[in-house]
């Protein structure tokens, strides 16, 4: 499915089963399915009248898919696998229903308001009994930096949305219906990966899955997941981030040290990042330049504007202009 529209922007594409005659819905909605989510045989005794959605968005590296569907049951053979394998795992928060999940020797009932996580690579089965809402992230093996062994002992599990998993099921749930430059889509993907495995992360590790050398990546991409959650509270800073993970901030410099940049500096050109978004977007083009760095954590406008200035090269008044310059520039030709 293609999520380009006009003006370079991305956003959801939508599908509803009522816009298909009664006879060719459950086809139809299962075709569409087997365009976002790898091939699976798919049941339900409501084909007769079958009422279901489905949404795509494909954000850089990832796709998040959001599906409404009666009572079904889905089942993912090793044939089936051996045809095709987009080899993701496939992280799941359930909106609305119940669903009875078995992957792995692993059964779980998953309710409303829970995650769980399945593998494309391995046979598995889903029940619906009443019906839902699911929302599914659609996560590349490679882009995860964890182990697939200490993966495999979360398959099929329910994961309830409690801290970080509370943080990245809000996070899917607030990008339904919206439309972004094809920058910004790019940053929410690398955003949904960094929570996901944040998450997925603490879980193995509070478990003891994690290997010793694998802890400290874990702990990194936690507290990245942390910054990007806490970018509009002014008192963000090492130490307060720190303290959050019961580490020190001579730890916590500490993780930083292969990076590229110091904690303080990633902090600083997120917020920049953010704002520089803000002004480009029509919709905030009457809101004062030192309300949107306020937004983003810069208390001091004169500061926001010199910090703003050195990142980008003017200050954010005349970067705001130069953009209203240039779209009318592209409107006259």
């Amino acid at each position: 499915m293609n999520n380009k529209l006009e003006g370079g922007t991305m956003g959801w594409t939508e599908m509803h089963t009522a816009n298909v005659p009664k006879a060719e819905r459950f086809g139809w909605w299962r075709d569409l399915l087997m365009q976002d989510l790898a091939p699976t045989h798919i049941a339900s005794e409501h084909r007769e009248d079958f009422q279901g959605s489905t949404a795509a968005l494909e954000l850089g590296p990832v796709k998040v898919s959001i599906l409404s569907f009666p009572p079904l049951t889905s089942v993912r053979t090793a044939r089936l696998i051996q045809r095709s394998d987009p080899e993701l795992w496939e992280l799941g928060y359930m909106a609305s229903g119940i669903m009875v999940v078995d992957q792995a020797r692993n059964h779980a009932q998953v309710g409303a308001g829970d995650l769980l996580l399945y593998d494309t690579s391995q046979p598995v089965q889903m029940q619906v009994p009443e019906g839902g809402w699911l929302t599914i992230l659609h996560l590349p093996k490679p882009a995860v930096p964890l182990p697939d062994r200490s993966m495999r002992d979360l398959l099929s599990r329910r994961l309830p949305a409690q801290g970080t998993g509370s943080l990245l099921a809000g996070f899917l749930q607030g990008l339904a219906g919206g439309q972004w430059s094809e920058l910004e889509a790019e940053r929410l993907g690398a955003a949904a990966v960094q929570l996901a495995s944040a998450f997925l992360g603490g879980l193995a590790d509070r478990e003891g899955l994690l290997p010793p050398e694998t802890q400290q990546t874990v702990l990194l991409r936690r507290v990245k997941a942390f910054i990007e959650a806490h970018l509009t509270e002014p008192r963000l800073s090492p130490q307060t981030i720190a303290d959050a993970h019961n580490i020190s901030v001579r730890y916590l410099h500490h993780l930083f040290r292969p990076e590229k940049q110091t904690v303080s500096a990633l902090i600083r050109e997120l917020r920049l990042d953010r704002c520089r978004t803000d002004l480009a977007q029509p919709g905030y083009a009457s809101h004062p330049i030192g309300a949107i760095g306020a937004r983003w954590g810069f208390t001091d406008a004169a500061v926001f504007s010199r910090t703003f200035k050195v990142a980008f090269g003017m200050p954010p008044g005349e970067y705001r202009r130069w953009l209203g310059a240039c779209r009318s520039a592209s409107d006259r030709s």
